[in-house]
């Protein structure tokens, strides 16, 4: 049987980590402890405070107003050209009463107009007239003026699609005498594929 032999080195190791236990005072942990616990405290406070102030941008930016009662006050204006700005919209639109607010809307990419604009009044009824400003010129086009619809999430008027139809049945694709040439048929009609 062999027995095991201490290393010299050994003993100084396990001297020096003694030593620097001993060394750490129990009150300078603690006031390290309470530093951080008031850090935290601190910091859990300040996210309070961002919290209730963001709840409150929130209430001023979206009044009770309800999504419905602004979109039917407002109307879509399609083909607006790129370099019109809102100033000039609201005097195209002026004669139809009293305009709440101009919105163009941009590519969020490149910041430039996408063509179309939507127009909030301060009356619903303003909207019949402002509808009877379509195909007026603007800016040597002509606008497509519509009363303004209300999204609903989750709801699609196309539903969520099927392809483009297709031809279904016996997938036949060439040419016979008797019918002539057929062509692959169009979407996702026909038979099943996995791949």
């Amino acid at each position: 049987m062999s027995t095991l032999e201490k290393d010299p080195n050994t003993k100084e190791v396990e001297e020096t980590v003694t030593q620097t236990e001993s060394q750490v005072d129990p009150s300078e942990v603690d006031k390290e402890l309470e530093d951080m616990k008031k850090r935290v405290k601190d910091m859990e406070d300040e996210a309070a405070k961002l919290r209730e102030m963001q709840a409150e941008v929130e209430k001023s930016m979206h009044p009770e107003e309800d999504k419905e009662t602004v979109d039917s006050r407002s109307i879509y204006v399609g083909n607006v050209d790129y370099g019109a700005s809102p100033e000039e919209l609201q005097a195209h639109f002026q004669s139809c009463g009293t305009i709440n607010r101009v919105t163009i809307l941009c590519d969020k990419f490149t910041g430039h107009p996408k063509g179309y604009a939507y127009v909030e009044f301060a009356e619903p009824s303003f909207v019949n007239a402002a509808v009877a400003l379509n195909e007026s010129l603007f800016r040597a086009r002509l606008l497509k003026v519509t009363p303004k619809r209300t999204n609903v999430p989750g709801f699609s008027a196309r539903g969520r699609g099927r392809g483009r139809g297709g031809f279904r049945g016996v997938p036949y694709y060439g040419h016979s005498p008797m019918y002539g040439y057929r062509g692959r048929g169009r979407g996702r009609g026909g038979y099943f594929s996995p791949y």
